[in-house]
């Protein structure tokens, strides 16, 4: 496992934006609150390429990647938005060059596919936390902040929901392991692939959005087919935003699909927890070793710093 040097006050962050392209003035808006903070932004070539709803080409985010670890002004590396198309880049990335080069990585949602990928092959810690995109609606104190004691290396680090948030514990227990997760689509994507992940022992935290009840039971329930969820040490199901119905109402609840899917494995279950789509999104280290408390209250408690 290799970490990435912690953010200091004044750092320099190199803004990418690997799939989808982000608009201007979202881009404006987001970035006065890194600036505001007194961070440095420096935008890669993706931030400004189009190709149809894609930052420019495979080529150009790739090599745009590969420009923000191997500069030495970048301290760290934040993904402008997801969207779609980091399945065609992937294949382009020098895994070797990320590992001798390396940096924060940040995003979530489609970028999913870029954190497990270079966390797998060149052992880097990444994180699966907010993009500016999260921002677009107004400055979100928990996201920042929260993302802020992870990146900066707060010792004994504990990440909770917000007050306004209420989390469920459908399994109660403690469980330690690495953190494995992401967007839930992208991760049955890489099912019988290279890019297949391993699972065992993991803590595996699980988001999406805009899915139907039944395609999440599916989705989960292609996870354990798999065998992906048969040595798992625990499972935090994330906010599941815009899930929807049809004419005829499923009549289940994604607790109730959670539940019979996994109720009889022996591993704590928590839902609704700040990762994903949602207003709140913790900053979650992928592959960090982490202790899942589940009884009385929830947390997730960094065993180590993420950074160095």
């Amino acid at each position: 496992m290799i970490k990435a040097k912690k953010l200091k006050p004044r750092s320099t962050i190199g803004i990418i934006s690997p799939s989808y392209w982000i608009d201007e003035n979202i881009l404006k808006k987001t970035s006065k609150i890194f600036s505001d903070k007194n961070y440095k932004l420096v935008y890669g070539k993706s931030i400004y390429a189009k190709d149809g709803p894609f930052a420019g080409s495979p080529k150009i985010r790739a090599d745009d990647i590969h420009s923000m670890f191997t500069d030495p002004s970048i301290d760290a590396i934040i993904c402008a938005r997801g969207g779609y198309g980091a399945n065609k880049v992937i294949p382009l990335l020098d895994y070797e060059l990320i590992k001798k080069n390396p940096k924060i990585f940040l995003g979530y949602s489609d970028i999913t596919s870029y954190l497990i990928s270079i966390t797998q092959r060149s052992e880097l810690v990444t994180f699966h936390g907010p993009m500016l995109s999260s921002y677009k609606d107004g400055f979100v104190e928990y996201n920042f902040n929260q993302m802020i004691n992870i990146l900066s290396g707060k010792r004994d680090a504990q990440i909770i929901a917000p007050k306004t948030m209420e989390p469920h514990i459908l399994k109660a227990g403690n469980a330690v392991g690495p953190l494995w997760g992401g967007n839930l689509t992208l991760m049955i994507n890489r099912l019988g692939t290279n890019d297949a992940y391993d699972t065992t022992n993991a803590i595996l935290f699980l988001e999406d959005l805009n899915e139907y009840y039944y395609s999440f039971e599916r989705m989960l329930i292609h996870l354990q087919k798999a065998g992906m969820l048969d040595n798992i040490s625990g499972l935090i199901i994330g906010e599941l935003i815009n899930i929807k119905d049809e004419d005829i109402s499923f009549s289940k609840s994604t607790d109730e699909i959670v539940m019979d899917i996994c109720g009889e494995m022996d591993f704590p279950i928590v839902t609704n927890f700040p990762c994903g789509h949602g207003s709140y999104q913790a900053t979650l280290p992928i592959s960090l070793p982490v202790e899942l408390q589940a009884e009385r209250t929830i947390s997730i408690k960094l065993l180590e710093s993420a950074v160095e």
